[in-house]
């Protein structure tokens, strides 16, 4: 059985539909910036996620797709996730204003990717699918403590899990953090394209920080 993220790490993947307060560790991550609507049909967003799932598979089905880790042999691909701001908007997100939206798609990079190995697999897939990928970036996020929560339904009705989780790190001595170095974060669990959008399983995660 491949060595599987969202199981063995359900702390970070498959939190209860309830707020809930965690530290998140430093990860390295595949990532594509854009802006725009990630609705649109031919939106920055949904090239993104093309990029992103070419490279994590090159990855994967080199000769790091068999690395060892925690006695696997093979490793499932994490789940697509993104930190998603707009520029005039301080404390998350304006559902209103989609078409402001910046994002950086990501997915996550098992520990014992390099740098170099990430290079590689941007040479290898350029090679092979003639395709440009210096849009992909490796990138290191140090999270830190957050509040977090499993949405469950449409992406348009996260605002009230949003409310839920800022009401839930207030009344736990916690207030919110986004910057443009913390940021609005999404896991996404379901894909969109085959499940009912009321049962679309969805991480959201927002700094957090200490009230002084």
């Amino acid at each position: 059985m491949p060595f599987d993220y969202k199981r063995e790490y359900k702390e970070f993947y498959m939190p209860k539909n309830k707020p809930s307060i965690i530290k998140i560790p430093k990860m390295n991550y595949i990532a594509v910036r854009g802006k725009g609507n990630p609705n649109d049909e031919n939106s920055e967003y949904k090239a993104s996620i093309g990029l992103l799932y070419a490279i994590a598979f090159t990855i994967k089905m080199s000769y790091k797709g068999t690395y060892k880790i925690d006695g696997y042999f093979e490793y499932v691909v994490p789940p697509l996730e993104g930190f998603w701001w707009q520029d005039n908007v301080k404390c998350g997100i304006d559902y209103n204003k989609k078409d402001e939206m910046n994002f950086i798609s990501i997915i996550r990079l098992p520990d014992f990717v390099t740098k170099n190995d990430f290079n590689w697999a941007i040479e290898e897939a350029t090679k092979k699918k003639k395709q440009d990928f210096s849009k992909v970036e490796f990138l290191t996020y140090d999270e830190g403590i957050c509040v977090q929560c499993m949405h469950i339904g449409s992406y348009d009705d996260e605002p009230a899990t949003i409310n839920l989780m800022n009401k839930f790190a207030n009344e736990n001595g916690y207030e919110l953090d986004i910057t443009d170095k913390r940021l609005h974060h999404e896991i996404y669990l379901s894909n969109p394209r085959k499940c009912d959008i009321s049962r679309l399983r969805t991480v959201i995660r927002h700094p957090i920080r200490k009230k002084e």
